[in-house]
């Protein structure tokens, strides 16, 4: 062999060796590293804690990430929480009273047609016809669910948290007062209670706006069971105007001359749907409204 071939042959060896000495070397690795995602796995999987603590940490860097990307974070679920659904997807007579409340309270018509199906679901449960509770919440609050009136009653229908904190307790406290389907839910609950105690509808609408041991109501209940009517022909396919005209209050009658006693005063029970007008019919609300003992 030649001298140039010996230098060959050598150099051909030497590169073998290399190349055998990093496969190993990298083969090595890779067991290395399967030997310890193994071992992270079986960590993980014997210590969910652990499994939390580090979903955790990585939500937290996606989230800083998106921040100071977008300048926000970025919530994708945000929408689930939204109370809104399609009126469109609902059945017909739904769809029609959804979108006649829109127009009417000047409501978008996706929460509307969220609180529309629930009010239906739960009347069924509840024999309650889903109108009249909407009459109530449209007369209570005209759909705002942040509505509050100076005595405490809130939400959309109007419901005297205070009084009624343990009926919130399975809606996670009183703060979901302020969450349209919990409100709904306690509204519908205490309106039973009401009608159960009257043994009528006019009678519990009476309770409800705490006005059963006063002269009026104020037309509380004329004005519910007015909307109530309403809704119902819109249920029923009726092309009813949004709004009625109001007749023309009738004149009052003169009193008598030589009267020495002062004509009686009407208190309203209820003003503008969601305040009581005065301090006695608050009262009166807050203690017929109030839990038996």
């Amino acid at each position: 062999m030649t001298a140039s071939g010996t230098v060959i042959g050598g150099v051909q060896a030497f590169a073998s060796d290399v190349i055998d000495g990093f496969l190993e070397i990298t083969h090595s690795g890779f067991a290395l590293v399967g030997l310890a995602v193994a071992f992270g796995a079986i960590t993980l999987t014997a210590r969910p804690d652990l499994r939390q603590a580090g979903e955790e940490e990585l939500r937290s860097w996606l989230q800083a990430r998106q921040v100071a990307t977008v300048g926000m974070p970025l919530e994708p679920e945000a929408s689930e929480r939204a109370t809104a659904t399609n009126p469109k997807e609902l059945p017909k007579e739904q769809a029609s009273v959804a979108f006649w409340l829109s127009k009417k309270y000047r409501v978008a018509p996706e929460p509307l047609a969220a609180l529309v199906s629930e009010a239906y679901e739960i009347g069924g449960r509840t024999k309650l016809d889903p109108t009249l509770i909407l009459a109530i919440m449209a007369v209570e609050s005209s759909f705002n669910p942040f509505a509050q009136s100076p005595v405490g009653a809130q939400g959309l229908m109007q419901v005297m948290t205070r009084v009624h904190t343990d009926k919130y307790d399975h809606f996670g406290g009183h703060f979901a007062a302020f969450d349209p389907v919990s409100n709904l839910r306690v509204g519908v609950r205490v309106l039973q209670e009401c009608i159960a105690r009257a043994g009528s509808i006019e009678g519990g609408l009476r309770y409800y706006v705490g006005a059963a041991n006063l002269a009026d109501d104020g037309g509380y209940a004329i004005k519910v069971m007015a909307e109530h009517m309403r809704l119902r022909q819109v249920a029923n396919g009726r092309n009813v105007p949004i709004f009625t005209p109001t007749p023309a209050p009738a004149a009052p009658a003169a009193p008598p001359m030589l009267s020495t006693q002062a004509p009686a005063q009407t208190v309203p029970a209820k003003a503008s749907g969601t305040a009581d007008a005065t301090p006695a019919a608050a009262e009166d609300k807050v203690a017929l409204l109030s839990p038996a003992t």
